[in-house]
């Protein structure tokens, strides 16, 4: 019998402990083996004739339960299993509910899914006021709700209105929030949470927390019938009718405020089971145990070395948001180089506007903000370089200037320094072409804004080494980043997918489609903002220095559409000069913008919906597939899981088609291939099928094969 994770400590006052540390594993996630332990450990305790009442903690060091193993779900073949899994959750929970003494939930870490649903089965929840402590029911980002009765419990507990917005986005709560809210009943320095929460189980059982009068008066027919009809309205407009989670979400809660507790449950477990078996949720769990792969993934054959200080060339948006988080997320000492000490400035600025929203959101005290500000330093000069571990450049892409500052970085720092080139075009080999120490160079490509995409592009050349590429992995992985090796090739691999389905979107401008339709239609099918939109935020003048490399490196399906060269020569930059495919003038960005129509004169069209939004999302997103299917082809990336996850996470591609790859897969390489020829006929040779998606259309293969899936 296997060693059980639930181990019950009885002390001198009577009160039973629990202690939660599941055997060989990090993180305390919930398994359908652990039914019997918990009945166990419950039985022994009842068994105690003086019990006073049981406190749930973890034994782990930084989280109490993340949630329900989810490896279970995929286990699943049918929707029955599914939502027999759910209905064994919920009963463990009624157990715990019903038991007849005080149970009281001691919570520090992450405290999610499954986990939350555990405290809120118990009569009390006292949380530590720790930053590593979040709680919260974050299933519907794997297109999932949760099954375990907190689609029941949390409404009941803090009111419809507040408990809503909780499920249907999966935000995390830190503990003064969800004290605010009503979800925890204390929040304590860890050092007391225990004595805390004993305190507590001497109180009994005591009565349920009292809804306030306004939420009461929500749960009533008028009320709520308009809560749920705002509530339905808002999902649709951020989801697009693309996560069927959503809606199912929104029908359980309201079937259990008025059905009652047992038919709220029963639907509960009803539509888990179906949305298990959704292909949304595949793609999403699917996107889930990729990203967890690439995290343990080593990308070289060597160890990574301990970083000690790192230095940023450049003091620009870029400049300044690498320096962030390197000092405020990997903890690291940063001194940033600029050629003035304005640029210095404005990277400082950039930490602190962070830190000052978090001081203000009293999630940091002032203290805490100037302790992390202490790790950023700058100048404009070399001083403070001499022991740099690695420095990240991230001046303009200029090939001479990135070469020059290879051979100033070379003369003043150590021999083992890696220079990491911030590059979103230029090859890294060129880059290093002149350089000593070839081997110390390689691309760390960001996204913009960095404090916010995950996403970043290790680019090593063909002389970088073993133990070049495994620090800076460990480094990206420190600050929060998600890596993803890509070959040095021009545009590397998200830009290269990105250039040709913006290209087509500027191709159904010229040929007379309106702004906002374009945009509208990408964002129907997914993404989170229309093309011209991104490239506006982007910067129309960064794409045009793009494309003419890719153009030079691959050929005329790269070449920009005419419009693109007005709309640029017109001095349009997007959102930074407020000139763009948008106006800027009187609303806040990023609000429901008017496209400027003066570009369609610019352009000399008459602005008319002739296509559909299907069939204009079909040709931006089908040069897209086909660019991905060439990266993979060309081992750009090193494999379909790399490419879905750079996708999803670089530019949004929609995550609940799991990415190009998996997208393709379940829609069928034959059929990528048929309309592909189709749009050849109709557009030319730009959408010509790539040969590897023929190759693979005759012989009928898949990118995952069926063990990767």
């Amino acid at each position: 019998m296997s060693e059980s994770a639930f181990h019950l400590h009885m002390r001198l006052d009577h009160v039973g402990v629990i202690t939660i540390d599941v055997p060989g594993e990090k993180m305390n996630t919930l398994k359908a083996e652990f039914v019997p332990q918990i009945k166990a450990v419950l039985d022994d305790a009842r068994s105690h004739q003086d019990l006073a009442g049981l406190v749930l903690i973890s034994g782990k060091p930084d989280n109490f339960v993340a949630g329900a193993d989810i490896s279970m779900i995929a286990s699943c073949k049918t929707a029955e299993e599914a939502e027999a899994l759910a209905k064994q959750g919920q009963d463990v929970m009624a157990m715990i509910a019903a038991l007849p003494f005080p149970v009281v939930a001691a919570i520090h870490g992450a405290c999610l899914g499954g986990g939350l649903e555990l405290a809120l089965a118990c009569d009390a929840r006292i949380c530590s006021l720790d930053d590593k402590t979040r709680l919260g029911l974050p299933e519907v980002q794997l297109g999932l709700l949760p099954g375990s009765g907190g689609t029941q419990r949390l409404p009941r507990l803090i009111g419809v209105q507040q408990a809503l917005p909780l499920i249907l986005t999966g935000k995390q709560l830190r503990a003064k929030q969800a004290l605010k809210l009503g979800i925890v009943d204390d929040a304590v320095p860890q050092s007391i949470l225990l004595e805390t929460a004993i305190a507590r189980v001497h109180k009994g059982k005591g009565a349920r927390r009292e809804l306030s009068r306004r939420d009461r008066l929500l749960q009533g027919p008028i009320a709520r019938q308009v809560l749920f009809s705002l509530a339905q309205r808002q999902t649709h407009s951020k989801t697009q009718g693309n996560y069927p989670a959503a809606d199912r979400i929104l029908e359980v809660v309201r079937i259990g405020l008025e059905q009652g507790s047992s038919a709220g449950h029963e639907a509960e477990a009803r539509a888990f089971g179906q949305l298990a078996m959704t292909p949304e949720s595949a793609a999403l769990r699917s996107l889930f145990f990729a990203s967890t792969a690439l995290k343990k993934d080593s990308m070289a054959s060597v160890e990574p070395q301990a970083l000690k200080q790192i230095g940023v060339l450049g003091g620009g948006l870029m400049g300044g948001g690498i320096a962030s988080v390197t000092a405020l997320k990997a903890g690291l000492p940063v001194r940033i180089k600029d050629i003035n000490l304005v640029g210095v400035n404005h990277a400082l600025q950039y930490s602190w506007d962070l830190l000052s929203n978090k001081v203000k959101r009293r999630q940091l005290k002032a203290a805490e903000r100037q302790q992390q500000m202490a790790r950023i330093s700058g100048g404009n000069d070399y001083q403070g370089f001499s022991q740099r571990d690695l420095v990240i450049e991230a001046v303009f892409e200029d090939l001479a200037l990135k070469q020059q500052m290879v051979s100033e970085i070379e003369s003043h720092c150590q021999p083992h320094t890696i220079f990491a080139s911030n590059t979103s075009s230029l090859p890294i080999a060129d880059i290093a072409a002149h350089a000593q120490r070839p081997e110390n160079i390689i691309g760390l490509h960001y996204f913009s804004p960095v404090d916010k995409m995950p996403l970043v592009e290790v680019i090593p050349h063909a002389n970088t080494s073993a133990q070049t590429l495994a620090n800076t992995v460990q480094l990206a992985r420190q600050q929060g980043k998600t890596a993803v090796v890509v070959a040095d090739r021009p545009g590397f691999y998200v830009n290269r997918i990105l250039a040709p389905y913006i290209n087509e979107a500027m191709h159904c401008l010229q040929e007379g489609e309106p702004i906002e339709h374009i945009d509208r239609a990408l964002v129907k099918f997914g993404f989170p903002v229309g093309p011209l939109q991104l490239l506006d935020e982007v910067g129309i003048d960064v794409g045009s220095k793009i494309s003419p490399i890719l153009e030079q490196a691959y050929g005329s399906r790269f070449s920009a559409p005419n419009a693109a060269n007005a709309i640029l020569a017109d001095g349009r930059k997007g959102r930074k000069n407020h000139k763009g495919f948008y106006l800027y003038q009187r609303s806040r960005w990023p609000g429901k913008r008017k496209a400027d129509a003066s570009i369609y004169t610019l352009l000399n069209i008459k602005p008319q919906a002739k296509q559909s939004e299907a069939q204009i999302a079909e040709r931006c997103v089908l040069m897209m597939l086909n660019e991905a299917a060439r990266c993979l082809d060309e081992a750009v990336i090193r494999n379909a899981r790399d490419g879905d996850i750079a996708a999803v996470f670089g530019i949004g591609f929609p995550p609940f088609l799991g990415g190009p790859f998996r997208y393709m897969d379940q829609r069928g390489i034959g059929d990528i291939v048929k309309a592909l020829s189709s749009l050849m006929q109709q557009h030319g040779e730009r959408f010509a099928p790539s040969e590897a998606l023929i190759a693979m259309s005759e012989q009928q293969t898949n990118f995952y094969t069926s063990a990767q899936s």
